[in-house]
């Protein structure tokens, strides 16, 4: 994984850093796995904008990508690492030995010739999918379940990790990227190692139009704009916009949104860093 500067020739690479693309190895996806998405522009389905600063952008295919990892027991040979216009981590297509075909998010380190598998009772090496119960505690993971079988929900984004911490009674005690330590039932599953395209973050786009081909429209700031449509618009002159809230009026900056009361608070044994 690399980053690449560009010379700065014309205004709009100047400050460019993008993604370099040399351990992509496909540049068309596998049509089996693909459909067509319809872009909403942030309307609803009766065409009234619930979204805003939602428009535009490149046409975009969604790949479907495997984030149970339920086919146990059958290998798979990884057959190329390609791009996904629809996340920050790059994917990897896999031909299981039945002769299936499934996109998964491709780990680092993963090659192209690799064989991978899932299961309880696969040895925890990176790209290999199993149970929290039969990890070695300190094991680096992503794609984690929150339910055993309902498929991967946390972790999996482009460089993030978490670590599998401890275990209590049926729990596993995992660090997720945020630096909460959360309690997760051991028989759900995780892959192992660490998502791809670290170098993710460090990528800048150089230009507005590079978020215009992302569907991004300009965002109006609420101090720029008068009283009637936000709560920290208008003022004599050029003035602060007072407590930073939201356009409806609620605080921004430190007001607790989670529900009190809600059911998951009580697996977690460590809030995250503020």
């Amino acid at each position: 994984m690399a980053v690449r500067k560009l010379k700065p020739t014309t205004p709009g690479q100047r400050h460019k850093i993008i993604g370099a693309f040399d351990t992509i190895t496909a540049s068309a996806p596998e049509k089996s796995l693909v459909y067509g998405v319809r872009k909403t522009g942030g309307r609803n389905h009766v065409g009234k904008m619930t979204m805003r600063y939602i428009g535009g952008g490149h046409k975009q295919k969604y790949r479907v990508i495997d984030f149970k990892r339920n086919k146990d027991g059958v290998p798979a040979v990884v057959k190329t690492i390609e791009y996904d216009p629809n996340r920050s981590a790059r994917i990897a297509l896999l031909f299981y030995a039945d002769g299936e075909k499934r996109y998964i998010l491709a780990p680092n380190g993963l090659q192209v010739g690799q064989t991978i598998v899932s299961g309880a009772d696969v040895a925890p090496e990176v790209g290999n999918a199993l149970p929290m119960a039969n990890m070695p505690l300190g094991t680096l993971i992503h794609n984690i379940e929150l339910r055993p079988g309902q498929g991967a929900s946390l972790v999996r984004s482009a460089g993030t990790f978490a670590q599998l911490a401890g275990r209590e009674d049926k729990y596993a005690i995992i660090k997720l990227p945020s630096g909460e330590l959360r309690k997760v039932l051991a028989a759900c599953k995780a892959t192992v190692g660490v998502v791809g395209n670290s170098d993710h973050a460090l990528e800048k786009s150089g230009k507005a139009g590079r978020s215009r081909w992302l569907g991004r429209r300009p965002h109006n700031r609420g101090v720029a704009m008068n009283p009637v449509d936000h709560p920290m618009g208008g003022g004599e002159g050029r003035q602060s916009g007072g407590h930073p809230r939201s356009r409806k009026g609620l605080l921004a900056k430190g007001l607790k949104t989670r529900a009190p009361k809600k059911q998951s608070n009580k697996l977690i044994v460590e809030r995250r860093k503020k």
